[in-house]
């Protein structure tokens, strides 16, 4: 039977809500819009009048889809040319989903989306459905087919994973933006000794170029090691314009809910690096220049105002 306009109506009001849940499972805006779409297939496909709660039927659907994509994005990612990283969502992408309390940020910030690749299907899901979208053990048993004690341990074993990554941190807006001034300024000086003062002592640095854009696959360890990468990062060099196709501009935004830098060249983001700033410095520099994983992300900043450029790299 067709799906009527109400039945419709009710798919595109669990829309955002299913993206969002998609994109925290699969690190990925692209392969998130794909699940969302088979599950609407799927809608379209069911007695829908026989489904006494869509919403929780629509989650299930989902979410199964989003279990077997990771089982296959693993093996992928196997075969992956460099290090992986999840795709960033720029300030403002409805797809970021409910960010009310400190939990659903931390969710979705880049840190976090990295540190879940350490985990099993089952505990992302799990982690995901509890931390950031607040389902009860009950629901989320019925969602993945075990029981609610077994959701409890999961979830329990799923924070621990994550807690070990990270510390838990907020920086104010204002106070995070002045860090990462200071960072871009320090970064452009041509010498080290300012960006180590601004890093943790155990800072990191990596990225992602697909092998579409050179980058390196080992992580710069330590916050010399870091300094120094990125001050040849911001060196101007022809080599690099003719890279990236001229001088690209540099702006300070937020990406997953964290600053970033993000460069973009005539309307096109062609990186965008996502910092994690905690009280003791700048801990993680997490460089997106995959073009793949950077398509959402201009669409994104050609629909939004951003101001002028802090300079012009390269």
């Amino acid at each position: 039977m067709p799906l009527t306009a109400n039945d419709v109506d009710r798919f595109v009001a669990s829309r955002p809500r299913l993206e969002a849940i998609a994109y925290r499972l699969l690190g990925s805006a692209a392969e998130a819009e794909d699940a969302v779409q088979e599950t609407f297939l799927r809608w379209q496909a069911a007695d829908v009048e026989r489904i006494e709660v869509p919403e929780a039927w629509l989650t299930k659907v989902l979410t199964n889809l989003c279990l077997n994509q990771l089982g296959s994005a693993r093996a992928r990612r196997e075969t992956y040319v460099g290090r992986w990283l999840p795709e960033p969502l720029l300030a403002g992408d409805p797809m970021l989903g409910p960010a009310d309390t400190a939990e659903q940020r931390e969710s979705v910030s880049y840190a976090v989306l990295t540190l879940m690749e350490r985990l099993s299907p089952n505990e992302r899901a799990v982690y995901v459905l509890r931390e950031a979208f607040d389902y009860p053990h009950r629901e989320i048993a019925e969602i993945l087919d075990i029981t609610e004690a077994a959701s409890q341990q999961i979830f329990h074993r799923a924070r621990k994973h994550v807690a070990d990554g990270r510390s838990r941190t907020e920086i104010d807006e204002a106070a995070a933006r002045r860090i990462v001034e200071e960072f871009l300024a320090a970064a452009t000086s041509g010498r080290t000794e300012p960006l180590v003062r601004l890093l943790t002592e155990d800072a990191i640095a990596v990225g992602d170029g697909g092998g579409k854009i050179p980058a390196r696959v080992k992580a710069f360890e330590g916050a010399v090691a870091v300094a120094t990468f990125l001050r040849g990062l911001f060196k101007p060099a022809e080599v690099k314009r003719a890279m990236v196709g001229g001088r690209p501009e540099i702006h300070i935004t937020t990406a997953n809910g964290d600053p970033a830098v993000v460069a973009v060249l005539d309307g096109r983001v062609v990186a965008v690096m996502c910092l994690e700033i905690t009280p003791e410095g700048v801990a993680a520099c997490r460089n997106q220049v995959n073009p793949d994983k950077l398509v959402r992300a201009t669409a994104q900043w050609a629909a939004a105002e951003h101001g002028e450029p802090l300079f012009t790299a390269l």
